[in-house]
């Protein structure tokens, strides 16, 4: 057992511990050393301040007069939307339950007992008049709605504690005369989402708009038509032209009030936006080369021609990156993956055509433009697809070192690079290209400064761990095991607000690689965080409406989801299951067995019909939802493509979801955000149906039988099975990844659950 492997998680778990005991130890000290002489002068003291201290209003927690009727209907929306917050977990006990204990008594703090408290305070508020009175409470009734409209299950809870304090502080800010100064020390987001009590002084309220719109103009510019007759919104306008010039172009070409606020806009870059929506005949495909036309280095109609060509198109963004253009830098990244996954997709599509024929699309392509074409479908890209052009790109870089390769792409999304080509096993294919010296500088950097960033910034980490589940070369394992040892310890040293995340961010990457070494069995430094990652308990499973483990499958209506689902049906037309054709929209599947499994499929209903797939979908959760039914396993049936739309049916009571290709760090966040439990299936290809086939039916074998799901000895059982299928049946189950090897996911669980932690 490596001493290093429990070391971080732990230490760190005794340092916040021993941080929040100083003080109470050191109150503690004092307050014996100073008794003996002092006890007689305070129990006078006591009994004069007790006559003479008067508590400030929201220092009493009880009403000092009865509300008046005619504030009394204000009050009661407050009221409702406190049990509606009660509500939220089955039972209005004054109890928010849910299964993460300390979510669960930071939600009930925060909007049971502190939201009726302030509205308490409010009304003993002694120089607020009665309209004041009514405004702060119709404000705390809209903090409320908005409070009750987020998850409960998401990552950043301390949004509620910081949000409801927030309020308070602007109140008693307003009642004590210091708005100002409060104002001025609070530009934030938690201020600006209180900002409906800054309605009676608009010079603050333009502070908070103005500066949050300079450091957040993302959130700020989807809040336009929130100030859009205001001075503040120009500056705002021109920063979020940098940074989202997208949602700038879309105001500039659109026919409401606010075309006419980006195009009033003085702003260098902002008229260069409007230049493209008056002369591009493909504004959104010209915008990436904003840059270029803001600096002159070509014009809208030259680059008109260049979008109407697909290969020179994507080359053309490939130029972008390899100039490390930053103006409108997210744009160029997003079309970048989108022109490159066609590419990707139709090379895919031929897997069965002899390569000469399935690669010949990609002949007029450099090693930069594979390059960026494998990084932006990862998501998608087949194992022989990624294998043949890695091997097409190094033949293109005619002996010239892959650092001094990642040099000249600026080490564009690298991370991703590397843990690719450890999924795939061509990493010390890649690294075999350099010197030992260079091999060592870039695996190095592979795990370093996993610190920057905001908190919720976890791509290049969660890349990291990710590739440890792939790794087999013992030299690298050894290097980057030290490595994260000391980028440990060096964040632990540095002790300022950044290594806070570092720390947390190696102790788990430290945690994670020695747990996926052993290869078996729980981690307790990690169990002490999350729920088992080796198994779900079968009574986790059961919905409490019916009793039954419910599963939702998510069919879709072209040629392939139409096969996949006919062949579905045909697993369960014997003796242990009954399948009722509900309706036209959905099949109900039901077992026979003692341990109820109920399976709801939504008919693939082919896409161009008016009701489509989609419509299907959503017919059924609506059932679903009215009869509170909640789904434990989700399974998506359908091209990677289809994803989006299985992800937005998602919800906490999610334990299993199998998603086929589900590897990016992207998707991994969004099922988490929703489904925070949830143990992933992912593939990293798209899911093949003689695959998927045996996996569901081993799923359904432990659920039929009343067992907890053990994904151990599930995959140990599966792999015996294929195998004696063939090398083909061998080579596509390799690529499943249970959800105990999931490691990115994994890490992500629980850097949520310890980031929570400290923040409370």
């Amino acid at each position: 057992m490596n001493p290093l492997a429990n070391t971080p998680i732990k230490l760190h778990f005794l340092v916040m511990n021993i941080k929040k005991s100083i003080p109470l130890v050191l109150c503690s000290l004092c307050l014996l050393s100073n008794f003996p002489a002092q006890a007689g002068k305070r129990k006078n003291k006591e009994e004069k301040e007790t006559v003479e201290t008067k508590l400030k209003p929201w220092q009493i927690d009880t009403l000092i007069k009865p509300i008046p009727i005619n504030r009394q209907g204000f009050t009661d929306k407050v009221e409702k939307q406190i049990r509606r917050a009660d509500l939220r977990d089955g039972s209005v006990d004054q109890v928010i339950e849910l299964q993460d204990t300390a979510s669960s008594r930071l939600l009930t703090e925060v909007l049971l007992q502190r939201v009726p408290k302030i509205l308490i305070h409010i009304e003993n508020l002694e120089n607020a008049d009665h309209r004041t009175k009514l405004g702060h409470h119709r404000a705390l009734e809209g903090l409320m709605r908005r409070l009750n409209s987020k998850s409960l299950e998401s990552g950043d809870l301390s949004y509620f504690r910081k949000a409801v304090n927030n309020f308070e502080e602007i109140i008693i800010a307003r009642e004590e005369n210091r708005l100002h100064e409060f104002v001025h020390e609070n530009a934030n987001i938690y201020t600006l989402d209180n900002g409906e009590l800054l309605d009676d002084f608009p010079d603050e309220k333009a502070y908070v708009f103005e500066t949050v719109g300079t450091a957040k103009p993302e959130i700020m510019i989807k809040r336009l038509p929130e100030f859009a007759k205001e001075s503040y919104a120009d500056p705002i306008v021109a920063t979020a032209a940098k940074v989202v010039p997208g949602t700038i172009l879309t105001y500039a070409t659109s026919t409401s009030y606010l075309r006419s606020v980006v195009r009033r806009n003085q702003d260098p870059l902002v008229q260069s936006i409007v230049r493209i929506a008056n002369e591009s005949s493909n504004p959104l495909k010209v915008l990436p080369f904003l840059g270029d036309i803001h600096n002159k280095r070509k014009t809208v109609a030259e680059l008109d021609i260049i979008t109407d060509d697909p290969i020179k198109y994507y080359q053309a963004l490939v130029g972008l990156k390899l100039q490390n253009e930053t103006i409108a830098k997210d744009y160029i990244n997003k079309e970048l993956k989108l022109r490159g996954l066609q590419f990707v997709r139709v090379v895919n599509e031929l897997h069965d055509s002899p390569a000469p024929v399935r690669f010949r699309s990609l002949s007029p392509f450099t090693a930069p433009d594979i390059y960026f074409m494998m990084i932006g479908s990862q998501d998608e890209i087949y194992t022989s697809s990624f294998t043949w052009m890695f091997n097409r790109m190094v033949e293109l870089l005619n002996g010239q070192p892959g650092n001094e390769f990642l040099a000249k792409l600026h080490y564009a999304n690298f991370r991703s690079f590397i843990r690719m080509c450890a999924g795939y096993n061509t990493l010390s294919d890649f690294l075999g290209t350099m010197p030992l010296e260079n091999r060592q500088t870039l695996m190095r950097d592979f795990v370093a400064n996993l610190e920057k960033g905001q908190p919720d910034d976890l791509e290049d980490a969660v890349d990291v761990a990710d590739a440890f589940g792939s790794l087999t070369d013992p030299k690298i394992i050894d290097f980057l095991r030290t490595e994260i040892k000391s980028n440990y310890e060096r964040t632990y040293a540095a002790n300022n607000k950044e290594s806070e995340k570092g720390v947390i961010v190696y102790g788990l990457l430290s945690t994670i690689f020695n747990h996926n070494e052993a290869n078996s069995g729980e981690n307790n430094s990690l169990t002490s965080i999350i729920p088992p990652i080796t198994y779900v308990p079968y009574k986790f499973l059961k919905d409490s409406t019916t009793s039954s483990v419910v599963q939702q499958i998510f069919f879709y209506g072209d040629k392939d989801g139409m096969g996949a689902y006919n062949n579905y049906l045909n697993q369960f037309r014997n003796e242990n299951w009954n399948i009722e054709f509900t309706n036209k929209y959905w099949t109900t599947i039901t077992s026979n067995s003692d341990n109820k499994v109920t399976i709801y499929s939504n008919v693939p209903l082919p896409e161009e019909a008016e009701e489509n797939d989609e419509f299907a979908q959503n017919k059924l959760q609506a059932y679903l939802d009215e009869n509170n039914i909640h789904a434990s396993v989700i399974i998506h049936r359908g091209h990677s493509y289809y994803l989006p739309s299985t992800l937005k049916h998602l919800t906490p009571s999610a334990k299993i979801i199998v998603l086929g290709s589900c590897g990016g760090y992207h998707n991994l966040a969004t099922v988490l955000d929703a489904s925070p439990d949830a143990h992933i299936i992912s593939s990293k290809q798209v899911g093949a149906l003689r695959i998927n086939v045996p996996i569901l039916n081993a799923i359904n074998s432990d659920l039929l039988a009343g067992k907890d799901v053990n994904w151990i000895d599930m995959w140990n059982g599966l792999s015996k099975y294929f195998a004696t299928q063939g090398a083909v049946h061998q080579d596509l189950f390799s690529d499943y990844i249970p959800p105990n090897k999931n490691l990115g996911a994994i890490f992500i669980k629980a850097y949520r659950k310890m980031a929570m932690a400290d923040n409370n």
